[in-house]
């Protein structure tokens, strides 16, 4: 199978590529991550995700162009206000709270560059969160399990995460980073070879 550069420096998109047997290396984009003016939830992390795998696309030299490229981008909405990665532990906490006992969407995009064909692909994916009711001791409690750090919306459904969330409705490798079916769709209609 053809190696795959991903575009990022996310361990859980890294497990998710290590799960899948996918050959790949590490190129994090370190872009910065500031919503566009203007832009929908939906289109902003869409933008984040095109704009990482091009910023590797770009760095790499001529002779030797990769054949793919992929980058991702995740994003918890609520209210129609974007919550990303918390700047610090009083932030995730902030966050944490606002999330307490409601629904709230996760959406996260996925750009996969063909080096070949010069072509991008993107597309992305949504599903609904509800996350339970949170005391203070209950949300500082995960707050000391570090799982915010890093994390769209100050939370990991993987870990601890998986604790405070009811329901989801829509696709869990999603909320966590990469919706796998539609990750091997995605490549497998842009002419990836599983198996080879």
């Amino acid at each position: 199978m053809d190696q795959i550069i991903l575009a990022s420096g996310s361990p859980r998109r890294k497990d998710f590529f290590t799960l899948l047997n996918l050959p790949f290396v590490c190129i994090p984009s370190n872009i910065d991550e500031t919503a566009q003016p203007g832009l929908s939830p939906r289109q902003v992390t869409e933008d984040l995700a095109v704009r990482k795998t091009m910023a590797i696309a770009e760095k790499l030299t001529v002779p030797h162009p990769a054949k793919w490229i992929f980058g991702a981008d995740t994003i918890v909405v609520l209210d129609g206000a974007i919550y990303g990665k918390p700047v610090d532990r009083e932030d995730a906490k902030l966050m944490l709270g606002r999330l307490a006992g409601r629904r709230h969407e996760v959406i996260t995009a996925m750009a996969l560059y063909n080096g070949c064909k010069k072509e991008i692909d993107c597309r992305s994916v949504s599903c609904d969160v509800d996350f339970a009711p949170l005391s203070d001791m209950e949300i500082e409690w995960y707050l000391d399990t570090g799982e915010w750090e890093g994390a769209a919306g100050s939370y990991q459904l993987q870990g601890f995460g998986g604790c405070i969330v009811q329901a989801i409705h829509g696709s869990p490798s999603a909320v966590a980073g990469l919706p796998l079916y539609d990750f091997y769709v995605m490549l497998r209609s842009n002419g990836y070879a599983f198996g080879g």
